[in-house]
């Protein structure tokens, strides 16, 4: 993780169906670590994802298999410890050319000697020759993470030659206009998308050369935070990518704190930014049925005090439960730099390390993970409202011309904040999945602007005319002023000769073109056309509620899909789990309160609470225990359990988590213990306990280590 030609893609011949069979490890939850296996942080996930190929893998390698982890690659994709290849000891050619510059020409940088990357064809070749490499050496998997080209960059000698190579024209420097910056965009997002292409092809033929069949994963920002960041990126056309076997939603609070506006005012809102983060990258997965990991990350990149960590990690962790059909997880990127790294705690100013406490509290969220169901339960609130997204919207970012801004991507958080701040749980739906049918399937109504992006081809609006004349209902948000809806592009090229790409999607429905607000009926469905950009309805106070009455209308009058509930919660039940979040920023200030009894999973205790109340701007994760089967079995753990055995009147299992931390477990059972044995290698270990009658629940604590630790319970 860092801080970080729209085009129809082409389809490869498939891939040979003859591949040895492959012992199938397990995938659910992983997590990514440069360094070789330890005791210290040895979190237990299903995957061990090995960054960086240098000449200590082959020793981190073993080190994680040994330990029964799933062994799989990953390495940045547009930047990494790739001196070699700048300095000519890859191929004898120094490649400093193929850095990304800026306008004064100077490197763009990940740190010190590691510059982000023009993705030329000689670096796709040395990306080849590194994927190769971890093959040899028996990866599952390959992560070829965040596939990034800055805004700002795009004046280096490679970009020159590759825009001379694509348009078959001089370069143009992007400042000079807003054509220049939206074909400079476009090609940057073109060169990720042809590497990528390229090496997972690579990767799939090569491995299958050996008797295997590698899968191949792209680990990527939101589209929401490339755009914040002002950096451009293939997204969402991945989702197509032959030999393309899905994302890793890298979401966590360095990206979801990045102000935005609402109702006038400028602030962090990191669930909201979260919860629309996993739904962007999610919306990109969906229709293809390609896998998608979701991240979190107990810290962030950012120096920080714990308590900043932890309260952020609460509100991300909650966000990311709340899409029930995503059960694969990346529970921690860099587990060292949790567990050995210090931070801030209050005013000390020692930088302190985890406190036994979090350490617990985290250990017990993410084997929980281990265990999340998918589900189809929907989370509280009216569905069927959605928010169109484009790639397109990173091509406007940087530079900006003619004075038009869009501040903290407002012309997006416009549409999505004043619904999702009142209890509708907004979709997002990317255009560039629209020729899927699933992709507006359970929409009602879709609320779109061009005042943040524009669509990649004229079939984006047959899609929505066609939809539309079925009962859709587009509500359109614009005042169509900013400098891009005039780039020479295909709705105003060839026969097409549309000032702006709006005045097509109108004629595709019969509706005229107009200067005022307006609506029109389209077959069964409706059309809104309001002449205001999106950013006035988030950067002004109160200028919200005539589009809330709006999107009313529209949902119960004219989709007629029932009342437009509001609210100031969430709440999501997936298996046993239950998740929810409740709003500040809201006139009601009425807390939540979810019946008991339940464990707090945020609570390193897991007490059972007779119910929980959940105050505004604070969340919960809880595990409900009304209806349970009595029948022996660990609810939560601040460990992971195995060779969990049942006798007639016993329980054993061996349970592993970080050394030096300690383990809390709940535990249903029949009836009371009898007797506990708590031993690590033989040797009785000390541990507290305490039994709830009321649940049938074990409380039992004591210290964990990653050898392992043997537990028996007679009842």
């Amino acid at each position: 993780m860092c801080l970080r030609k729209v085009y129809i893609p082409l389809f490869l011949l498939p891939f040979a169906s003859s591949v040895l069979a492959q012992k199938q490890l397990p995938e659910k939850t992983s997590m990514q670590i440069d360094r070789p296996w330890s005791a210290a942080y040895d979190i237990r996930s299903d995957i061990a994802m090995l960054y960086t190929m240098d000449s200590t893998f082959n020793y981190r390698a073993q080190s994680w298999r040994e330990k029964g982890y799933n062994l799989q690659f990953m390495t940045g994709v547009s930047w990494g410890n790739y001196q070699d290849y700048f300095h000519g000891t890859f191929d004898g050619k120094t490649h400093e050319d193929d850095v990304q510059t800026d306008r004064e020409g100077k490197p763009i940088l990940h740190g010190v000697d590691v510059p982000y990357i023009v993705p030329t064809e000689s670096y796709i070749s040395y990306l080849k020759a590194q994927v190769k490499k971890a093959i040899d050496q028996g990866v599952s998997a390959l992560y070829l993470e965040e596939p990034e080209f800055w805004a700002q960059g795009g004046y280096s000698p490679s970009f020159k030659k590759e825009w001379q190579a694509y348009y078959q024209t001089p370069w143009q420097a992007q400042h000079e206009s807003p054509e220049a910056t939206y074909l400079s965009s476009k090609l940057k997002y073109h060169l990720y998308y042809r590497a990528l292409q390229q090496v997972f092809l690579y990767a799939k033929e090569y491995s299958e050369s050996k008797g295997t069949r590698i899968k191949c994963y792209v680990p990527t920002h939101s589209l929401l935070n490339y755009s914040a960041w002002q950096i451009v990126s293939p997204e969402a056309s991945l989702a197509s990518l032959p030999g393309m076997d899905g994302y890793i939603a890298q979401v966590w609070t360095g990206t979801s704190r990045v102000p935005n506006y609402f109702n006038g005012v400028k602030k962090e809102r990191v669930f909201e930014n979260a919860f629309l983060e996993y739904s962007s990258v999610l919306s990109m997965t969906a229709p293809t049925k390609k896998t998608v990991y979701f991240l979190t990350d107990p810290i962030e990149d950012g120096t920080r005090s714990w308590e900043d960590y932890k309260r952020n990690y609460e509100a991300t962790f909650t966000a990311e439960l709340m899409f029930p059909s995503v059960d694969h997880f990346e529970v921690m990127p860099w587990p060292h730099r949790i567990y050995l790294g210090k931070y801030q705690v209050g005013d000390n100013p020692e930088p302190q390390s985890i406190s036994p406490a979090y350490a617990t509290q985290m250990q017990v969220m993410i084997n929980s993970l281990n265990d999340m169901p998918a589900s189809t339960n929907k989370v509280t609130g009216s569905q069927g409202v959605s928010v169109l997204l484009g790639n397109s919207m990173m091509f406007q970012r940087f530079p900006t011309h003619q004075g038009y801004e869009d501040p903290q991507l407002s012309n997006f958080y416009g549409m999505a904040l004043p619904l999702f701040k009142r209890g509708i749980p907004v979709d997002l739906v990317h255009m560039e999945n629209l020729s899927y049918p699933e992709a507006l399937q359970g929409t009602k109504v879709l609320i779109m602007s061009y005042a943040n992006m524009k669509p990649f081809a004229a079939s984006v609006h047959e899609k929505l005319a066609e939809w539309v004349k079925g009962g859709g209902v587009l509500v359109y948000y614009g005042r169509d002023t900013d400098a891009f809806q005039h780039v020479r592009e295909w709705w105003n090229t060839g026969d097409n000769q549309y000032k702006t790409p709006l005045e097509h999607l109108l004629k595709l429905m019969d509706v005229p073109v107009t200067t005022n607000d307006a609506s029109y009926t389209y077959g069964k469905g409706k059309v809104f056309i309001t002449k205001t950009d999106p950013k006035e309805l988030a950067m002004q106070p109160g200028r919200d509620e005539a589009f809330i009455q709006q999107i009313q209308q529209a949902y119960e009058g004219d989709a007629k899909a029932g009342t437009l509930r509001f609210k100031n919660s969430y709440q999501l039940d997936r298996g046993s789990y239950t998740l929810a979040a409740v709003m500040d920023e809201h006139p009601d200030k009425t807390p939540l309160t979810i019946p008991g009894p339940v464990i707090d999973l945020y609570d390193p205790s897991l007490p059972v609470l007779a119910s929980k109340v959940v105050q505004p701007d604070q969340q919960a994760f809880v595990y409900r225990l009304k209806g349970i089967s009595k029948k022996p079995q660990v609810l939560a753990a601040a460990s992971r359990v195995y060779d969990f055995k049942v006798g007639s009147k016993y329980i054993s299992f061996l349970t592993k988590s970080p050394s030096q931390t300690n383990n809390v477990m709940r535990i249903s059972l029949p009836k009371k213990p009898q007797t506990i044995t708590v031993l690590h290698q033989k040797k009785a270990l000390p541990f507290e306990q305490n039994w709830d009658e009321a649940t049938h629940t074990l409380l039992l604590k004591f210290e964990n280590f990653s050898e392992g630790v043997m537990v028996e319970i007679k009842y």
